[in-house]
C-alpha cells in the first residue's frame, strides 16, 4: 500500500499560521494525505507558543516539529516534555527539555519521526547530527521513518540524505524558507528535498518586513522581527511511501497560495 505523507515548512508568523488553517486540511483531502508534519518554530517569528501549537494540531498537523528556535518562548518547555506530538531536535543537549524522536499510529501501521538541527552555520551548541541520527535510528524501526533537518546548508542536508539514504523513508531540509528544485528519490529508496520552503507572507523576505531585513544588512537597528503584510504562501511536499518496503517512491512540492 501507498501511503501519502505530508511535510509543511517552518510557518511564519499568525499571518503563516491562519494560511495554514484555512488550506491544510483541504489539501490533506486532495493528496489523500495519511500522515502530516509542520514545522512550527517561527509561529511567533523566534520560537511558538503553547496555544500556537494547539491551534496547528486543530489545522491538521499530526506532529510539530522545531529547529534553532524551539526554546524562543520559554513557556513552551512544560509542553515539550509533556506533549509527545511536538519535537524539538533530539541533538539538542540531554538537559534541553523534549525529546527529538516519536513513534505514532499512521493508519494501521506506524511512523517515526526525527527533529534534528544542523550545526553548519548555525548558532546553536548541539551534539552531532549524524551521530545523533545513527543512535536513534539503530535497532528496530517501525515501517516507516521520516527526518526533518532543521539546517541552514543544503550541502549538509544532502550529505544527510545519503548518509541515510535506503535507512529511512523521507528526509526534507526546514529553516531557509526557500523551497529548492530538487525533490527527488535518492538511489537507494529515500524520499528527499534540501528545504521545503514555508508557509507566511509571500512579499516579505523569509516571511519577515523587508525593510526590517534590509536595515539589519545596512547595520541599523531593525528591532523585533515583524511579520510580512499581504497575501501568504504554504510550501511543503508530499512523500508517496511503500509500506512493503518502507522506502518513497515519489516526492511532489507543493506550494498552495
Amino acid at each position: 500500500m501507498i501511503y501519502h505523507i505530508l511535510a509543511i515548512g517552518d510557518v511564519v508568523g499568525e499571518e503563516g499560521l491562519a494560511h495554514v488553517e484555512r488550506h491544510l486540511r483541504s489539501v490533506k483531502k486532495w493528496k489523500d494525505i495519511h500522515f502530516t508534519v509542520v514545522n512550527g518554530e517561527n509561529v511567533s517569528l523566534t520560537g511558538v507558543t503553547p496555544r500556537q501549537v494547539e491551534e496547528l494540531y486543530q489545522a491538521g498537523a499530526d506532529v510539530v516539529t522545531l529547529g534553532n528556535h524551539a526554546f524562543g518562548k520559554r513557556q513552551i518547555c512544560n509542553r515539550l516534555d509533556d506533549d509527545p506530538y511536538l519535537l524539538r531536535p533530539a541533538n539538542y543537549g540531554g538537559r534541553m527539555p523534549g525529546r527529538g524522536w516519536g513513534i505514532y499510529e499512521c493508519g494501521h501501521i506506524q511512523i517515526g519521526v526525527l527533529n534534528l538541527v544542523g550545526r553548519f552555520g548555525m548558532d546553536c551548541n548541539v551534539d552531532n547530527p549524524f551521530s545523533t541520527a545513527l543512535r536513534l535510528l539503530a535497532g528496530e524501526k517501525p515501517v516507516f521513518t521520516v527526518v526533518d533537518f532543521h539546517a541552514e546548508a543544503t550541502s549538509e542536508k544532502l550529505a544527510m540524505g545519503h548518509y541515510l539514504d535506503g535507512q529511512i523513508s523521507a528526509l526534507w531540509g526546514t529553516h531557509t524558507h526557500v523551497p529548492t528544485a530538487d525533490a527527488q528519490v535518492l538511489p537507494k529508496g529515500t524520499g528527499y528535498i534540501s528545504d521545503l520552503g514555508m508557509a507566511g507572507p509571500i512579499y516579505g523576505i523569509l516571511g519577515i518586513e523587508p525593510e526590517q531585513s534590509i536595515e539589519r544588512l545596512l547595520g541599523g537597528l531593525p528591532g523585533r522581527y515583524r511579520a510580512a503584510e499581504g497575501p501568504c504562501k504554504m510550501q511543503g511536499a508530499v512523500f508517496s511511501l511503500d509500506s512493503g518496503s518502507g522506502l518513497c517512491v515519489d516526492v511532489e512540492a507543493l506550494d498552495i497560495r
